[in-house]
């Protein structure tokens, strides 16, 4: 069996190098989005989105307010609008995200001690800068007037502690664990890195296979292997594997040198984590073009199966929320046992021992084209499943 896996894995490499695709499946594509996802998260957290004020009081204390806002991390005020008017047709030219109305009188009604309030209008459309300017104008704004009713105390004769004591009688203290620098790119490059590798690591099994079929030479790849399905599917995936492996190296350099991703665990075990989630994917590719017996609708199949797996990773939207059938219908996709590590090591620092059972469960995924090698050697034995697009 060496020997036919070893005739195979020459014939794979020489198809390599003569055809381009395969390069441009392997290495250039896959770098190319790599460094894509990088620059585009490379910042991590939003910052100066433009948001419009309405200042109908034009005192000291609504500048001082309108400031405090300004200030903030996620807000900078880049226009100063007449009226709401104004700022609701900013924000719907898309100048503006937010307007923030500060009403008449607004100085005269915190020194007479009258309740008195401040407006603000947030585009709902981009969900993140939504909550973003909310909490940061809400936190501006508490402070704004926290900060009034403690000078109120202190000259009514409290001392500072006690005046705080009184605006503030309850402290609340919170504490972000594990990325709590709420970067953006801490866990969106994590999941859009490998998404891409996994995404490449089915098409190009697919390609690889579905080509020998839809060129009429099918026969010739097993021809070669002797007849031994076992040595035609391993010597034609090995270079792949490889290159994959690599891809998926230079993922993790990209991830946790140059962008900063926080790695609190076992780098090794992030590693083979990768390098299961691979060789996951590569044998449901062999599966599903195997079955289909048919390139075109093998790669399309691949593709929407692969792209699902991000809906159901648990990252954007927390798998504890999912009802119970969509909780169950995530285990079918590698990549969520891949998050898992990927939550555990990188962002927890979890120990690897608890890590293992997810690398259990994508070994078992690996096994699938065990289930899939009679029909295999079949359809590249036959002529009648040859030539599909």
């Amino acid at each position: 069996m060496f020997e036919n896996t070893a005739r195979v894995l020459i014939r794979e490499c020489r198809r390599i190098l003569r055809y381009p695709v395969y390069l441009t499946l392997m290495v250039i594509l896959p770098t190319i989005s790599f460094a894509f996802f990088a620059v585009l998260f490379s910042e991590g957290v939003a910052t100066d989105i433009p948001i419009a004020v309405v200042d109908m009081d034009k005192t000291p204390t609504s500048r001082t307010l309108v400031s405090m806002i300004n200030d903030t991390p996620s807000a900078i005020v880049a226009y100063g609008a007449a009226d709401m008017a104004e700022g609701e047709r900013m924000v719907r030219e898309g100048k503006v995200l937010g307007v923030v109305y500060v009403p008449p009188y607004f100085e005269k009604d915190i020194m007479s001690n009258t309740r008195t309030g401040v407006a603000v209008y947030i585009s709902g459309l981009n969900i993140t800068a939504n909550g973003l300017l909310g909490k940061d104008i809400q936190t501006a704004v508490t402070t704004f007037s926290s900060g009034i009713q403690l000078q109120v105390l202190m000259k009514n004769g409290l001392s500072e502690k006690e005046a705080m004591a009184q605006v503030l009688p309850v402290y609340f203290d919170r504490h972000i664990l594990f990325n709590p620098y709420v970067n953006y790119g801490y866990y969106l490059l994590p999941s859009f890195l490998p998404m891409m590798l996994m995404i490449f690591s089915v098409m190009l099994t697919i390609f690889a296979i579905g080509s020998e079929l839809k060129n009429y030479t099918a026969g010739e790849w097993f021809a070669v292997a002797g007849g031994n399905t076992g040595a035609a599917l391993f010597g034609k995936m090995i270079p792949y594997t490889i290159s994959m492996f690599f891809m998926a190296l230079l993922m993790n350099t990209i991830m946790y040198k140059w962008i900063g991703v926080p790695l609190n665990g076992n780098i090794f075990a992030l590693t083979v984590g990768a390098f299961l989630l691979i060789l996951a994917y590569q044998s449901i590719a062999v599966l599903i073009v195997t079955v289909l017996a048919n390139l075109r609708m093998s790669l399309s199949i691949g593709g929407g199966y692969s792209v699902l797996a991000f809906t159901f990773s648990g990252l954007t939207f927390p798998r504890m929320a999912m009802s119970p059938l969509l909780q169950k219908l995530s285990y079918i996709f590698p990549f969520t046992f891949y998050t898992d590590i990927f939550i555990d090591q990188a962002m927890r620092g979890a120990p690897v021992i608890y890590s293992l059972g997810y690398m259990g469960w994508l070994t078992l995924f690996i096994l699938l084209p065990m289930l899939c090698l009679p029909r295999l050697k079949k359809i590249a034995s036959h002529s009648e499943y040859w030539g599909k697009l």
